[in-house]
């Protein structure tokens, strides 16, 4: 009889050829392969009929699922409708403007099959409808959706007032000319003036003129409404094509959220006059310094995992010897990283603006970080380089970060808003937030973006501060972190770096 480790590796094997992005079909392996799988923890179940074939340590956690959400829904969307199916006008939107958000609800109009409500893992769930489609749709990433002109003149007009940013985002993104073509082929002129009305709020007259020229052209009487509620937007009454929705998306929250840091946050006390003091005193907090990673992949099934499997060299537990040769490269790197970002700080005491040293010396921190691991084999020399090349998911999270693709422009846009932002305790809260909201590298995201902050601390003559890393103050701060990136509510996150920061350290 073979052994339980051969079959379980060949039938991890099998699942591994059947399986579309880590996504199975129970049709697609032998009941036996998938009771064998189920049992051992390398399948995970979705919905009836359907798995998740990933790692075992990575079960029941969120990033699991968010991982394979897009893909789990093309596959299942495809299978149950086939063509005949489209996101609705809202999913649509939200869609183009952060496909990397898991949403909570995902609505879906079909061509048939009446109406029903599928629950999915971690309190999401798929709702369709049954209704006439659009003519018009488009395939993303194996899933039909409405063009984004189309899904702005679908919206309810309570997009306006719920989700402002959100509205002026999509409106920036698209051009005028387009969403004029759609509203003459629907004869949709109570939408047009809804349109017109709002980019006149948005200071954009030549957008609101091609839409209103264009509908008085064909013979339509408009009459414009404004449909925002908020008093201005958030990019102020000007003109402006954005070209990057997640770079857009960054720059208005900065400016939605810097008035709230400012309110619950100390009066800046002015960058010290004595340097030499300022960065002993940072010198000696060193020990204290937290030292959190936030960054964490999605478990995966690989060729070489299968083998181990078989051969029975693979140990669940991590192997005590490399744990240990991590952890030291990882604690020489973090002094290594702590003593650049002080070279920093003493750039502010010559002069330079915080901003400007952020941008320049951000990537030599994230060297200085990891050039040990490097140097030790435990990482490619490569990996240094640049920002990401895969995507990251972060655990129990409901934020996903950018997509690789999307981390120039994201990065691009904080660094502007660095740049710009005369206050710094919202350069400060705001950075670290953003950056960890960004997620650009791999691992180290979580060190990277503190050591932000206490440079931007230090730019106000705030002091250096330890966020504590003993699991009440922990789990608050990444409580706080996910409030910030899923309801863009900063309030929390603002008054628990300000906690941390009236901490008195006792250096001995």
């Amino acid at each position: 009889m073979a052994a339980f480790e051969e079959l379980l590796a060949g039938s991890l094997e099998r699942a591994t050829q059947a399986a579309h992005d880590h996504i199975v079909q129970s049709g697609e392996l032998s009941r036996t392969d998938r009771e064998r799988l189920v049992r051992s923890g390398w399948l995970t179940p979705v919905i009836r009929g359907w798995y998740i074939l990933g790692h075992p340590e990575g079960r029941g956690e969120t990033t699991q699922w968010y991982a394979s959400y897009w893909t789990f829904m093309a596959r299942y969307l495809a299978r149950r409708f086939g063509t005949q199916y489209c996101l609705s006008a809202e999913s649509s939107l939200d869609f183009h403007l952060d496909r990397n958000t898991v949403p909570k609800q995902l609505v879906v109009m079909a061509g048939k099959g009446g109406s029903s409500r599928v629950e999915l893992p971690h309190e999401t769930s798929l709702f369709t409808w049954q209704g006439e489609l659009p003519s018009e749709r488009e395939t993303q990433y194996g899933i039909q959706v409405m063009p984004l002109p189309l899904a702005l003149c679908r919206v309810l007009p309570t997009l306006f007032v719920h989700e402002p940013m959100k509205a002026e985002i999509a409106l920036r993104l698209v051009a005028a000319t387009d969403i004029a073509r759609v509203l003459i082929e629907g004869g949709h002129t109570r939408v047009a003036g809804r349109l017109i009305g709002a980019y006149r709020f948005l200071g954009d007259d030549a957008a609101a003129e091609t839409i209103a020229g264009n509908m008085s052209a064909i013979g339509y009487r408009v009459r414009e409404e404004n449909p925002f509620a908020s008093a201005q937007p958030v990019f102020g009454s000007r003109p402006m094509r954005l070209k990057s929705p997640y770079a857009a998306r960054i720059s208005a929250m900065w400016q939605q959220l810097r008035e709230d840091v400012l309110s619950h946050f100390p009066e800046v006390p002015g960058i010290t006059q004595d340097p030499a003091a300022y960065l002993n005193k940072v010198t000696a907090l060193y020990k204290h310094d937290a030292y959190h990673s936030l960054s964490i992949e999605g478990y995966q099934v690989s060729p070489e995992l299968i083998e181990q499997i078989r051969s029975g060299q693979w140990n669940p537990d991590a192997i005590q010897a490399d744990t240990d040769q991590r952890n030291a490269m990882a604690a020489k790197g973090y002094l290594s990283a702590f003593n650049t970002v002080c070279d920093s700080i003493n750039k502010l005491f010559k002069g330079r603006q915080a901003g400007d040293i952020a941008e320049q010396d951000i990537q030599n921190w994230y060297r200085a970080l990891f050039s040990p691991s490097v140097q030790a084999g435990l990482i490619k020399a490569a990996d240094l380089v640049g920002y990401r090349h895969n995507q990251v998911y972060i655990r129990g999270a409901a934020h996903v970060p950018p997509p690789p693709g999307a981390l120039m422009d994201s990065m691009e846009a904080l660094f502007q808003c660095l740049k710009e932002e005369p206050e710094p305790a919202v350069r400060a809260v705001l950075g670290h937030f953003v950056f960890v909201f960004i997620h650009p590298y791999m691992d180290g995201n979580g060190r990277i973006g503190r050591f932000l902050m206490n440079l931007m601390l230090a730019s106000g003559g705030y002091r250096w501060t330890v966020i504590r890393s003993d699991r009440p103050r922990r789990d608050k701060y990444m409580q706080a972190l996910e409030q910030a990136s899923t309801e863009q509510n900063i309030v929390d996150f603002t008054a628990f770096i300000a906690e941390e920061m009236a901490v008195n350290w006792t250096v001995a």
